[in-house]
């Protein structure tokens, strides 16, 4: 029996028309460093309009990739809205690759167009003449003419191809199952891998996004957006925007902490999210440079795990609960987001804030142990995390194939972690990070998350070194915050008492920063080879 129900795609077409119909006055607000420029809904739309009509001009009929090489911004948002609508495949790219990583991802999703920003042109001219597909560079908040372009390739002012055009478009019917937007992983191991992502799985983590067991996103939320834009989509947080005409407040290039506190004195948005790393920097200028910031309701923290310390400073000195969540690019992001249950509070609540979080219903997880079982979900048992849904990767795109990594229609995520029977992850490493130690596992993650809850730690990031008798041993790479000083024997007497005796780091090192990877993660495969080469100074106690 079939229903009596109507059918139609999930176009992102009609969340375009959607968001910038009905919520025409919520907001794009760029920061420029000294202020803000604004943008209405209804705005972004007659945007949005113009850019695909500019698109159009320069031959992008079809499902050709349009590169898109900027900040957080409203020009970023235009291409995030127009491109998937008009039928394209919106393609970021990650503006912190390498650059022989940064032409192998444009080369192999062929890109045809590139919108750069202004800023970000002297890294994109270097690499330009290696782009095999380009055939269009657009300028964005910049000189066009600044740009040095190999032959075959055109130059274009944004802001003179668009006033060009008009600002409406006949915004077509796209199937839902139709690639609407691509990004590649950070290329950690190998190549990077391209994820394309349908207008259907967009728009139903869209909906996830919103929903209040997940994010809660809603009308009346202003959103700091400072994940960026070229990673993982942003956390799907510019489409659930327009699904439900929550404001958005895009911080472009001004990323420090001083920015960051300025925008949120000006702009005092409800919500935000980005990486630990950003947050425990703005936590340490709020130590010395003091602010109200409770306005926020809550902050999204992803990425890499959120070190318990810094939740419960935000929470306990400046009233914001921070929110853990786990995703990863092949997951849209969103996989699981740690709201505690209802009724729970107190220190058993936190325990539920610690996790990676809870699966939604789109969100099938399964924890497969070294011998292939399945193992049960007790709280206690370990094993890799495998998932699937409608908004998981079920393969990458190309020949850029991947075999380990999908088996039996589930994505092995590489995390090794636990679940508990009513549906909430903790992750105790990734499976290339976790320290085998005399046959028994060390967490990196506990490791590093007790070390920064000292009170004279920046950072912290634990790596397995060699080690003759115990096979591997962790080694502790230190960086202490600005004014403070503390010794490796003092930090393992701190740790005397909070984790097991056999799991107590010897190795110690002190570094200026831990070294990053392009999406702000720790980078544990620089800090090996800083290891291996010979490079840090290492106490053993």
């Amino acid at each position: 029996m079939l229903s009596t129900m109507q059918d139609g795609q999930l176009s992102l077409a009609h969340l375009l028309r959607h968001g910038t119909t009905v919520h025409a006055n919520s907001e794009v607000v760029t920061w420029t460093g000294e202020g803000a420029r604004r943008e209405d809904y209804g705005e972004l739309g007659q945007h949005a309009a113009r850019l695909a009509n500019a698109l159009r001009s320069l031959g992008v009929t079809g499902d050709q990739r349009v590169g898109t090489f900027m900040w957080n911004n409203a020009e970023h948002m235009a291409a995030y809205a127009a491109v998937p609508a008009m039928g394209a495949v919106l393609h970021t790219l990650n503006i912190r690759l390498f650059p022989e990583q940064l032409v192998f991802v444009a080369n192999h999703a062929e890109d045809q167009v590139i919108l750069v920003d202004g800023t970000l042109v002297p890294l994109l001219a270097k690499q330009l003449p290696q782009l095999n597909t380009v055939r269009h560079v657009i300028v964005a908040n910049g000189d066009a003419s600044a740009l040095e372009a190999p032959a075959g390739v055109e130059v274009h002012s944004y802001d003179e191809l668009l006033a060009a055009q008009p600002d409406t478009f006949d915004w077509p019917v796209v199937d839902e199952r139709a690639a609407a937007a691509m990004c590649y992983t950070s290329g950690t191991t190998g190549d990077p891998k391209g994820v394309a992502y349908s207008h259907r799985s967009i728009w139903l983590h869209s909906m996830q996004v919103c929903m209040s067991d997940s994010m809660r996103l809603a009308q009346h939320d202003k959103a700091l957006v400072i994940v960026p834009m070229f990673h993982a989509m942003s956390w799907g947080l510019p489409y659930a925007a327009l699904m439900v005409g929550a404001s958005l407040i895009m911080p472009d290039r001004f990323l420090q902490p001083a920015p960051i506190a300025r925008i949120l004195e000006a702009e005092k948005p409800t919500f935000a999210g980005a990486v630990p790393t950003i947050w425990q920097g703005l936590l340490q200028h709020l130590e010395a440079n003091p602010q109200d910031i409770s306005h926020l309701r809550e902050v999204v923290v992803g990425g890499s795990a959120a070190p318990p310390s810094m939740m419960h400073a935000f929470e306990e000195k400046y009233g914001v609960p921070i929110l853990h969540a786990w995703g990863m690019t092949e997951t849209s992001p969103l996989g699981s987001v740690a709201r505690p249950p209802g009724g729970v509070t107190g220190e058993q609540a936190w325990e539920y804030r610690y996790t990676q979080g809870r699966f939604p219903a789109s969100v099938r997880a399964r924890l497969i142990t070294d011998d292939g079982t399945e193992a049960p979900w007790d709280g206690e048992s370990v094993g890799e995390l495998e998932v699937s849904g409608p908004w998981i990767a079920g393969a990458y795109y190309g020949d850029n194939v991947d075999p380990d990594k999908f088996h039996d229609g589930w994505l092995r995520t590489g995390d090794v972690g636990k679940v508990t029977p009513d549906g909430f992850l903790t992750l105790t490493d990734r499976a290339k990070d976790v320290i085998k130690s005399g046959g028994e596992w060390i967490s990196s993650v506990d490791l590093e998350n007790a070390v920064m809850a000292h009170p004279a730690v920046a950072e912290a990031a634990v790596i397995g070194v060699p080690d003759e008798k115990w096979d591997e041993r962790p080694l502790v790479a230190v960086v202490v915050r600005e004014g403070q000083s503390v010794t490796a024997a003092e930090l393992r007497e701190f740790l005397a008492d909070k984790v097991a005796k056999w799991q107590l780091p010897e190795n110690w090192t002190f570094i200026d920063e831990v070294p990053k990877t392009s999406v702000g993660k720790f980078d544990k495969k620089r800090l090996r080879a800083f290891h291996s080469e010979g490079k840090l100074d290492i106490s053993k106690l």
